[in-house]
């Protein structure tokens, strides 16, 4: 920080405000078995420094880190801030030709796992030596942590690469998302500021800490403020509460399965006895956040962003509940991809939904984006489809409204065109959320046999042999909100949809399986009374038949 208070980005750097901790007696980790101060997590992240500069070689310092949300994970963010290195995330719930591929594309020369990634990583044709290993439970390694305590001192500055984060990775190939030391800060100082993070908070972090929304949107703005971190290893709705009033946590971070499963848990009229002030993230409905201020008396602040983005929308109270807020600058726009040009304001009726879709929804894009924007990690294709026109282009759909409030509208693969025409896909999801048996949504085009596309759901809930189907066909038709093109052809019935480590639903998985599944699958009968079929053998041959005629074999 400067003098005034302000922030001076030149200078804004982890590493500083790590050592800005030092002699901070306030708790800044806690677990259910163990604390420490914030000077204590810094003493802890200098000696990891040390011992990962005795342990460098030649080529680039980057860090893998296999781990769950254990203390050992917030250690060596700080120690890669210190030793100047780079923390790469690997995510667990990758499968092991993925999780290989990603340690070899970020070029890790040093992993820091357990036992279990251990076992696991010694299967990977990995090309590293076992020295290469650190083992945060072997009996040796707190005796090498000793070793390595000493004076403190920093290496990495603002121009240090502190992260690579790999995208969801929900649509397409995973990238690796390059951010340094200043940007981290940068996003730290703004959030607390916007969210109103103060030093008094205990900010409990169930999100995974290999992903951007646990380390730009908690523990960063809690190294910022200097609150308390609490961590629980993995997200459990059925855990939420309790560790929620062991810890007395007032912020916590989300995604919108996560909080579908949290309100999938049994209500009780003790929930809103909690200490839980606030929540931040991403994807959830407006009736998911009313219903969870509902129960747990805690507000929760939905957002937009991405690990590698700009901020695009900054708060307004006076906003409707389902828009971001208003763009953060004049140079945030809705535009048509194709022509460049800026979209039409979006005409809503009295639901909320789009009168002139295909005018006013198109890619969200930040026409000095492209200052903040850091690049992904060798990959200089999917750069170069980012920067166009000198613009930062989200991939993102949005529109802006008449009164220039700015609103989500999907991933640029969540436009369904049905009958020629647009039809969103998050909007869609949203309505299907509202169902009290569905705990997740995915909805996504399947393309039509003759033209255009047909509209598939799959939802999750917890007992599919018991989903009665003709209440949720007369609960669709009776949503004011859901027009005819939006209404499900095919639906698919499941217990676990396909997720990221980060819990967000695989459609890319979904897409490609279509009706392709041994799961239930209903097949919309929409003459007399309207009813979901449940798919047969014969139903699904005649399908494919369908598509092998009309040279459409396979899925898109």
């Amino acid at each position: 920080m400067s003098v005034d208070g302000t922030l001076d980005v030149r200078r804004a750097d982890i590493a500083t405000m790590l050592l800005d901790r030092v002699g901070d007696q306030r708790l800044g980790l806690r677990t259910r078995d163990t604390e420490w101060t914030w000077d204590a997590v810094v003493g802890e992240s200098a000696a990891r420094a040390e011992l990962a500069r005795t342990l460098r070689r030649e080529g680039p310092f980057h860090i893998g880190v296999l781990l769950d949300n254990v203390p050992d994970f917030v250690f060596w963010l700080g120690a890669a801030a210190l030793a100047g290195a780079t923390v790469a995330g690997l995510n667990p719930t990758r499968g092991d030709a993925q999780l290989a591929a990603d340690v070899r594309y970020v070029d890790c020369q040093l992993i820091v796992t357990d036992a279990a990634g251990w076992a696991r990583l010694r299967r990977l044709d990995l090309d590293l030596a076992e020295d290469r290993f650190l083992l945060v439970d072997d009996p040796g390694y707190a005796a090498r942590i000793e070793a390595c305590r000493g004076p403190l001192s920093a290496v990495g500055g603002p121009d240090s690469l502190l992260l690579l984060l790999f995208t969801s990775g929900t649509t397409g190939t995973s990238k690796a998302v390059r951010c340094t030391q200043r940007r981290l800060s940068v996003i730290a100082y703004a959030a607390a500021a916007k969210f109103g993070h103060v030093r008094d908070d205990v900010d409990y972090c169930c999100m995974p800490l290999f992903h951007g929304n646990a380390i730009m949107a908690l523990w960063a703005p809690a190294l910022s403020v200097g609150a308390t971190v609490c961590l629980t290893p993995k997200f459990s709705a059925s855990q939420f509460l309790p560790d929620v009033r062991y810890f007395g946590a007032t912020f916590f971070t989300y995604v919108g399965k996560a909080l579908g499963y949290l309100l999938a848990t049994p209500e009780a009229a003790s929930d809103s006895d909690n200490s839980l002030v606030r929540g931040f993230g991403t994807e959830a409905s407006v009736a998911d956040q009313d219903e969870f201020r509902r129960r747990f008396g805690a507000k929760l602040f939905e957002g937009y962003g991405s690990s590698e983005g700009p901020n695009l929308a900054v708060p307004d109270p006076a906003a409707p509940p389902a828009a971001l807020g208003r763009p953060a600058h004049a140079g945030v726009a809705v535009v048509n991809p194709d022509t460049l040009r800026e979209c039409a304001r979006a005409e809503l009726d009295e639901y909320g939904r789009v009168r002139n879709p295909d005018e006013a929804i198109g890619e969200m894009i930040d026409k000095a984006g492209a200052l903040a924007f850091e690049g992904y990690y060798k990959n200089e294709v999917a750069d170069a489809d980012r920067l166009r026109n000198g613009w930062y282009w989200t991939g993102d759909l949005g529109y802006i409204d008449t009164a220039g409030f700015l609103y989500f509208a999907g991933r640029k693969g969540d436009w369904i065109r049905v009958d020629g025409e647009n039809t969103s896909a998050l909007m869609i999801e949203q309505v299907l959320r509202r169902h009290p048996a569905v705990v997740a949504a995915a909805v996504f085009g399947v393309p039509d046999p003759r033209s255009g596309d047909q509209v598939m759901a799959a939802v999750e809930v917890a007992d599919p042999a018991g989903f009665d189907v003709e209440a949720f066909t007369d609960f669709l038709c009776a949503q004011s909100d859901l027009g005819s093109k939006g209404l499900p052809r095919l639906l698919r019935v499941s217990s676990n949809l396909p997720v990221t480590g980060s819990n967000k639903v695989l459609k890319r998985d979904l897409r490609e399986q279509g009706w392709r599944t041994d799961e239930p699958v209903y097949r919309w009968a929409g003459r007399g009374r309207p009813v979901y079929a449940r798919m047969t053998e014969e139903d699904r041959r005649a399908l494919e038949s369908e598509f092998a005629v009309h040279g459409r074999q396979r899925m898109l």
